[in-house]
């Protein structure tokens, strides 16, 4: 619930000074992209926060979410952390936020049986309670939907051009 309501500050917070004069915020979907941005890096830090931290989830809570069935789960989430990292830097350049949206929409539709196994399952986070299913499904579809509504704002390109005989004479 934490990630919904920075997710919807920052975009409110970007969308404000676009309001105020703010060029590069002067659209809804500029400011999605750039919101969703800063809520991946409050959660992508998570994945490399060590269990003695108690103040936010840490990477030890995150493996615990990782069905039995993915291997290498320590990995996974290291990976997973450095994926949301990237996909936060993404967003902020227009010319890969296309790319970047798109990849983190595969990311987030990825990340779900996690979130499903987590909430059956009944894995604490963070030394409280599971989150239940019913709220993290939900969170789940507003990512993509912010995702894709920061993507409007951007080209259709891939970072590099895709064209046969790119870079040839």
């Amino acid at each position: 619930m934490e990630t919904s309501i920075v997710l919807v500050v920052a975009l409110l917070g970007f969308r404000a000074l676009g309001a105020f004069g703010v060029g590069r915020f002067a659209s809804w979907p500029v400011s999605a992209a750039h919101g969703l941005a800063v809520m991946l890096v409050m959660t992508a830090s998570a994945h490399f926060v060590p269990e003695s931290v108690t103040v936010m989830p840490t990477h030890a809570d995150l493996v615990r979410m990782v069905p039995p069935f993915v291997p290498f789960a320590d990995a996974v989430v290291y990976l997973t952390g450095v994926l949301e990292l990237m996909g936060a830097v993404g967003l902020i350049i227009t010319r890969t936020r296309w790319s970047a949206g798109i990849g983190l929409i595969a990311l987030f539709v990825l990340l779900l049986p996690a979130n499903i196994y987590a909430a059956l399952a009944d894995v604490p986070f963070n030394g409280g309670e599971a989150s239940p299913l019913w709220l993290r499904i939900p969170e789940q579809v507003l990512y993509i939907a912010v995702a894709l509504w920061g993507i409007r704002s951007a080209p259709r390109v891939w970072p590099l051009p895709l064209r046969v005989g790119y870079g040839t004479s």
